[in-house]
């Protein structure tokens, strides 16, 4: 049977190895050790983890995500275009903005008062409402 290493598992599940590592300490993937004492997941392990994750996806209290430099805060501003949304986040002493569509300001249901986390990655801010 094929396994695979943390750092393939989080490609493989589209997030950080440090969240593979996470969920493997926290006993949510089974993992075991090869000779070399690199810890393993085995395949059908990551498999059967991997529909578990895809079937939470909609549960509105797990979120996954491999952005860091996460400001939670509280959204200040959102200004509504046609296509197009800015959306202002306080964290603390941050103000992030962010350029968004207006379907996924939508989506997430942002609005002025409500919790939300920007996460910040290169350049780009995301939002991930919390």
């Amino acid at each position: 049977m094929q396994s695979y290493t943390i750092g393939q598992a989080a490609r493989l599940l589209g997030v950080s190895p440090d969240t593979a590592r996470r969920w493997a300490d926290a006993g949510r993937v089974a993992t075991h050790r090869d000779e070399t004492g690199r810890r393993l997941i085995d395949g059908k392990d990551l498999a059967a983890f991997s529909v578990e994750l895809a079937k939470s996806e909609g549960d509105e209290e797990t979120s996954y995500t491999s952005v860091r430099n996460a400001f939670p805060g509280i959204v200040t501003a959102v200004k509504l275009g046609d296509v197009a949304a800015q959306v202002e986040i306080q964290a603390g002493p941050h103000r992030l903005v962010s350029l968004l569509t207006r379907e996924a300001v939508e989506e997430l249901g942002l609005e002025v008062g409500v919790e939300a986390t920007a996460r910040v990655k290169s350049t780009n801010v995301h939002i991930d409402r919390t």
